[in-house]
This record gives structure tokens, sequence and C-alpha cells, in this order.
């Protein structure tokens, strides 16, 4: 179908790519159907034989050397069967389509890399594009055709290579929530794609972001974290982008920055949500670039790394308030991951006590857990989440007197005294008063859960500020 490309691109192919990029940014109505044909390096000869197929709402009726055009299905299975393809890209503005056809390709046993071009307004639907089988999502409008041309470069040089079996990490995902959490992680291990995990304190964010990055393309690079929320601003840039010798007082000798040190590598940003406004504004240009400048230095250097972001705040939210910024969390957003907390996955916690038990105790101390001490444990609110089953857990290796198993009155008081279960002193008192005694319950495991701030608590209750404030200063727990 059609003519190939212009003669003007097609005899500048020697020049850098960016050049050429250049050139298409020239002509919009050319880009949007040609920037993913330019991925293939014109040093990489044999990558570029093979073209790409691109599923688009309005393909051009013209015929072109590096990629082909299709409007439906029926088109797209006849090309499928008539020649060999690079790649699949879904360029669709309705997203439920993209879903569709992803699905369909999926069923036919496609063994292509299948691409899809989004929105930022789309975004959302990122999670279900990468459960119908899309590998890599580029969004139009967070970053510029270099973004885009990275992308599929880094596809093309990925190494065909399984992904790490997530069960090697001792993740325990016997609960539904964990298991489609779980399933992201694959998805995020075989993607190059920014990956922003949320969750509440204690879930385990860290851990994920590991297993991302050892069972990913980089597992031989570095892990490299830093929490941001550990640092005044000033000190967070100098950790982050590193300085010179003599940049500040102090700065005896140069150092590299957390970006540098991950190069090839991954690099986790916890509590990303705790960062200020300057600082993101720096963050993004960093991200958008691909540079970074040293403190006290004059030249950008280029990064390398895979950027994984986490947060127990909703982001969403900040954004919508006006504290974090909106063009960077959709940088972020590419791969979202929430976490489910441990009280919303019951079925996991005795595995993960035994776990525990049996690494930290090694080989001593007791391994199983008795049905009395099980059921507290799956009672239990949990608002530290995993790592406060972990702490549990170590509590009782320490304090063990050559028990087997874990019986209920080994369990620290606040789990034995605060499950909602009916409390002993309870018989004699009035439904309203035993209604009373479990929602102040609920209010301090809210509480804690959200590290006492109250309008996150109210927020996380589904209820106003003014109702919880009435509430604690009915329960006298202000």
């Amino acid at each position: 179908m059609g003519r190939p490309f212009p003669a003007k691109w097609r005899c500048r192919w020697p020049d850098s790519v960016s050049a050429a990029v250049s050139r298409a940014a020239s002509a919009r109505r050319w880009m949007a159907h040609t920037l993913l044909v330019a991925a293939s390096n014109h040093r990489e000869a044999p990558s570029m034989r093979s073209p790409i197929l691109i599923l688009s709402d309005s393909p051009s009726a013209e015929s072109r050397e590096f990629m082909v055009q299709v409007a439906n299905r029926e088109e797209a299975a006849d090309q499928l069967s008539r020649q060999r393809f690079r790649a699949v890209c879904l360029d669709r503005a309705d997203v439920e389509r993209a879903l569709s056809d992803a699905r369909w390709l999926r069923r036919r046993r496609n063994r292509l890399p299948v691409l899809a071009w989004v929105d930022t307004r789309q975004l959302t639907y990122t999670c279900e594009l990468l459960a119908a089988g899309v590998e890599e999502i580029i969004v139009r409008d967070a970053g510029g055709p270099e973004s885009v041309l990275a992308r599929l470069d880094a596809l093309d040089r990925r190494p065909a290579r399984p992904a790490q079996p997530l069960g090697a990490e001792g993740v325990s995902a016997r609960s539904p929530a964990m298991r489609a959490c779980l399933g992201l992680v694959e998805k995020a291990q075989r993607s190059e794609s920014t990956v922003l995990l949320q969750g509440e304190t204690g879930t385990g964010k860290d851990v994920l972001a590991r297993l991302i990055h050892t069972g990913g393309a980089r597992a031989k690079g570095a892990f490299v974290a830093i929490n941001c929320s550990a640092f005044p601003e000033t000190l967070l840039e100098s950790e982050l982008f590193g300085y010179e010798r003599g940049a500040f007082t102090g700065a005896h000798r140069s150092r590299r920055g957390h970006f540098e040190q991950a190069n090839n590598g991954t690099l986790l940003l916890d509590e990303i949500g705790e960062t200020s406004q300057g600082f993101q504004v720096k963050l993004l240009r960093a991200l958008q670039e691909g540079t970074v400048r040293p403190l006290g230095s004059t030249r950008e250097r280029q990064i390398n790394a895979r950027i994984v972001a986490a947060t127990n705040r909703d982001l969403l939210h900040a954004v919508e308030t006006g504290s974090f910024r909106r063009d960077l969390f959709y940088r972020l957003n590419v791969l979202p991951i929430m976490l489910p907390s441990l009280r919303a996955r019951v079925e996991d916690i005795v595995p993960l006590v035994q776990g525990f038990l049996e690494r930290i105790g090694g080989g001593s101390g007791p391994r199983a857990v008795a049905p009395d001490a099980a059921r507290l444990l799956e009672t239990y609110a949990w608002p530290g989440n995993v790592r406060e089953l972990e702490n549990e857990a170590a509590r009782l290796v320490a304090n063990a007197n050559g028990e087997d198993e874990v019986t209920a009155r080994m369990l620290s008081p606040q789990i034995q005294g605060m499950a909602p279960a009916l409390p002993s002193d309870s018989h004699g008192e009035t439904l309203r008063q035993t209604m009373a005694r479990f929602e102040a319950w609920v209010l301090r495991c809210a509480l804690d859960r959200h590290d006492g701030r109250r309008i996150a608590t109210a927020r996380g209750l589904g209820i106003t500020r003014e109702c919880l404030y009435k509430k604690l200063k009915r329960y006298e727990l202000q």
C-alpha cells in the first residue's frame, strides 16, 4: 500500500539518528507514523531489514520501506502471514481498541514484541495493556522523539532471557491481590519502562524493586537505592547528581552521584513523594534529557539508569493538591504497581511468618504456627505490614525456649489484645458498647497505619476530616 519514504529521507540515513529525528519533527503528520521506524539504528543493518507492523486508526495510503501500516486485524493477519516483522505497534486513539488488538495478537500466539503508543490521559490503562500482552508502553506527551528511539533500541538490544522466578526472593503470593501484583512485576522484568511502586509503609516496595532489577535485562548492573526523605534538598542533589572537588565546604574530592553509579543498572528513588517542588524540577530535567550536571561542574554527563520510584503517598492526590508536579508524575507513572497491604492478603500471613522463622532462626527455634496463633495473626490489622510481621518473627525466634511451633501465648501483647475478637471483658455489654469498642480499635489501627496523619487517615477510612475529628474526640484518641 502506497509509495516509499520521501527520497530526501531515504538518501539521508547515514546521518546521525538525532538529525533524522529533527527532520521528522518538522513534519508532524509524518512524525506520528515514522518515529517508530526510525528506532532502528542505521549501523545495525540486519534489524532494519524487517519492517514494523503498525495498527493505526488512520493508516497512510503510502507503502514504506521500513514499516507497514494497517487499519484492521484482517489486514494485519494478511501481512503477518506474508512476511516477517520486527515488532507490532498499536497506535490507537481509543485505548479499548488497543487492548482488544493486543489480546487478539496474544490469541494468535504472536511472538513479536508488541508496543503501544499512548497519551498521558491513557496511562491509567497501563496495567491492562501489560496484562493483555503489551511489552513496552511509549508515552507521546511525556517525552520527545529521542525517548521513543531509545525505548525501541533497548528492545532490540535486550537479551532473550527468562525472568527470574519470583519465588527465588521468598515472596509469598497465595492471595489474589499479591498474585496480581507479582504478575505486573514479571511484566516489569521484561520491560525497560519506568516503574512507580505505591503502597503503605512496610509493604515491601524495596523488595519488589530489587526483584524487578534482578529479574530484568540490567541484572548485571548495579542496584542503587536512595531514600529521598532522609536528606535535605541540597544534600539530596549532591547525592543523586554528584559533585566536583571544591563545590562546597568539605568537598575535598569529586564524587559520582547515584545516577552515574546506577548506569546500566537500576536506581530506586524511595519516598519520592516527600521531595520538594524545587528538587522535582531538577529531577524531571535529568529524566527528560538523560543527563546530570554534578554540583560545581560546567559539563553535563550522560546517564543510563532504569528508574524505579517508590512512595507510600497517593501521588495522584498529591498532584491534584499541587504538592507534586504533574509532569513528573506522568514521567514516573509509566508502569504503576500498587502493593497491597498485609491485611488485604491474609492468605500470605502464615506462609510469610514461616519463611521468616526459618530464615531468621537458621534451623533453630520454632518453624510451624499453631492454629490458635494463626487465627490471631490473620485477624490482627498489621499497621506496619510485612515489616512489622518480620519483626514479630524475629522476636519469636529470640524468645523461643525450645518450642517447635508458635502458639498464641507467644505472640506480642498488641497482637493478642488488639485483634478484633470479642474482648474477654465484653460480657454484659450492649451492642452499642461493643460496636464502640470495635470502632475505637479501627481508628487506632488506621492512625498507626498512616503514621498519625489525620488527613491521610480520614481519606483511608473514607470519611471527612470533620467526622474523624469528632470520633477521635469521642474515644479520647486525640
